[in-house]
């Protein structure tokens, strides 16, 4: 026995879910809702019973839900109404049977052959069915559900009864009116004959009478119990994918091969010059990035801010590795919803070792003494940014009585797992950090700062977010229509092998672009490179910015205020949290390069 369980409404058009029973849907006798992780609280799932019987292989005809002596449900005005706006906003309902989410089977004609026997069927699956449909501005409710499950039957051995498992759950929903369905004493019905029957309308100006009714139909399948979640993960476009991956990695190795071998190359005959002797010391004189050797290493101004953020950015990256190494090798799948997020939450307060040591080792560095304030700027600046965004945006969900926003329980929750494990962690980590020998610079800093030339107009800092934005953003940009698509329109996304991959030619074009960028930087005399590197180093955040508005142009259908309130805001927080972490990458990588080119040439 199976009862169907229901998740939630969702809406690409609204961005907000809602539970089930937010609709007047026949309800059961006893409503239990069932303990969710925290990944399914945060994306507003709540999973609840329903009055659906779902008997392994018992056929049913036609069933009449939640009414008394087969009288219709009557839904009141207010009712009426709020199922019409929910309807003309596009609402999927999306209810589960063994853990299968369900799913509306779309079949779509290729025309490849003229013969029309010979057509064939693209199935696709669509997430949820609709709630209902409109024509012709009347409001339609589909009122009645086929579902149709697949089974698997297990080879037993003789004498042991056959194992069923469920391995596909399809509905098929259908708007049938009042007057076309006839309901007997027993809450069982016949469903109209052929296709003359009308659908449900539902006018949200007076009170609407109906039936809610479903059928249940069992099919055996010979797909494995293994791999049932295949329906739903088929991408349509895996070739897509792969000829973008295997077009990033070859521009991107391409490219880091030239720049390899030009800063190399360029390096060898600069060191050369410079580790010469004597005798040619007045011609070399005039430029090179030898000359900013003692101010290379000047500590910049905020030395706190900046080695907090690299803290976070390095909490990020350690957290952002581990989930998708995890999710490649299929821990997290999509069968256990939520997983994603509750790892990555917990991950992300675990990591705080990581981020606290390196911000504290690098703070001493730059010749900080307040450690105990560095710690708290480190535990307390981003998740504090994210933690105010996402609160300010709770609150306009809350507004709407959306199951979207986040429960004030689990919102204690949350900040005691910051406070609780987060903070003491990286308090520990800085500590340590901090206590370590610094970094040795290769070279003293003299006491008196240089003359900074004039610069040319493209050193400057927007100029160079949007040169060295384009590598990185450009090897990763497929798979970002990709993530926004799981995100903003109830797909899912799964790709993790796909993501691995990006993920590490991400790393390699931001430290390569970052090391030619302080390259041009120092030769050009200006040593103040440490923030302008790291916001440099970032500007694939910039160009991830504009996609995100190119993609809610082009793509969504969002035409309210606080959807489009909540796309933005999460984008924003994705844009900040993008920008820590290229920016961090890009950081170290240079910090290290800049380290090994002092440390070659002679200085007297």
């Amino acid at each position: 026995m199976a009862t169907a369980m229901a998740v939630k409404l969702t809406s690409s058009r609204t961005q907000l879910p809602y539970e089930y029973y937010s609709l007047p849907f026949c309800q059961p006798s006893k409503i239990t809702y069932k303990a969710e992780n925290l990944g399914e609280v945060l994306r507003g799932d709540r999973i609840v019973n329903t009055p659906f019987q779902v008997l392994m292989n018992s056929e049913k005809k036609c069933e009449v839900l939640c009414s008394q002596s087969n009288k219709p449900v009557t839904l009141t005005v207010e009712q009426s109404r709020l199922v019409a706006e929910r309807i003309t906003e596009d609402y999927y309902v999306h209810l589960i049977a063994d853990n299968l989410p369900v799913a509306t089977r779309l079949e779509l004609y290729s025309n490849r052959d003229s013969d029309d026997k010979k057509k064939e069927k693209d199935v696709q699956f669509e997430h949820g069915y609709r709630l209902g449909f409109t024509d012709v501005n009347k409001i339609y409710l589909h009122n009645h559900l086929s579902f149709i499950l697949y089974y698997h039957r297990e080879d037993m051995e003789e004498d042991q009864e056959h194992t069923y498992r469920v391995v596909r759950f399809e509905v098929i929903p259908q708007s049938i009116r009042l007057e076309d369905l006839k309901a007997d004493e027993k809450s069982s019905c016949t469903l109209p004959e052929g296709t003359n029957s009308s659908p449900q309308e539902i006018d949200p100006t007076k009170e609407n009478q109906l039936y809610f009714t479903y059928s249940v139909h069992w099919e055996e399948s010979d797909i494995k119990w293994a791999s049932r979640w295949d329906t739903y993960l088929t991408m349509s476009d895996v070739q897509i994918h792969w000829f973008s991956i295997i077009n990033s990695v070859v521009v991107v190795f391409f490219l880091s091969g030239i720049l390899s071998m030009i800063i190399i190359r360029t390096l060898r005959k600069d060191i050369a010059n410079y580790n010469k002797e004597d005798d040619i010391e007045d011609t070399m004189e005039e430029s090179g990035w030898k000359l900013v050797h003692g101010d290379v290493f000047r500590p910049p101004q905020y030395p706190m801010i900046l080695s907090s953020l690299l803290g976070s950015g390095i909490q990020l990256f350690c957290m952002i590795l581990i989930v998708i190494f995890v999710a490649m090798l299929g821990m997290l799948s999509p069968s256990s919803r939520g997983a994603l997020m509750t790892t990555a939450c917990f991950l992300f307060m675990f990591m705080g070792v990581f981020g606290g040591f390196s911000a504290g080792r690098l703070y001493r560095t730059l010749k900080g003494h307040r450690w105990k304030k560095g710690a708290f700027c480190t535990a307390t600046l981003y998740p504090g940014v994210v933690f105010g965004i996402c609160f300010v945006l709770n609150c306009f969900i809350w507004g709407k009585h959306s199951s979207g926003a986040v429960p004030f329980p689990t919102m204690v929750a949350l900040l005691c797992m910051w406070f609780g494990i987060s903070l003491p962690l990286v308090y520990l980590g800085y500590y340590f950090g901090f206590r370590k020998q610094p970094y040795d610079n290769p070279v003293r800093t003299n006491q008196i700062p240089r003359q900074i030339p004039e610069q040319r107009w493209y050193m400057n800092r927007f100029v160079g977010i949007l040169m060295a934005g384009i590598l990185p953003f450009g090897a990763m940009f497929i798979e970002l229509f990709f993530i926004f698509s799981a995100i903003w329109e109830n797909q899912f996304y799964y790709l993790f092998g796909f993501l691995f991959l990006v993920f590490i030619i991400l790393v390699v074009s931001c430290s390569q672009i970052s090391i030619v960028m302080v390259y041009f930087q120092l030769c050009a005399e200006d040593y103040r490179w440490w923030w302008r590197n790291f916001l440099v180093s970032g500007g694939s955040a910039f160009y991830v910015l504009v996609y995100a508005i190119f993609y809610f142009v082009n793509k969504l259908d969002i035409v309210e205020f606080i959807p489009s309130l909540l796309y933005f805001g999460y984008t924003a927080l994705m844009v900040l949290s993008f920008w820590l972490l290229t920016g961090t990458i890009g950081f170290y990588a240079a910090y290290m390069f800049v380290r090994k080119i002092y440390a070659a040439v002679k200085i007297d």
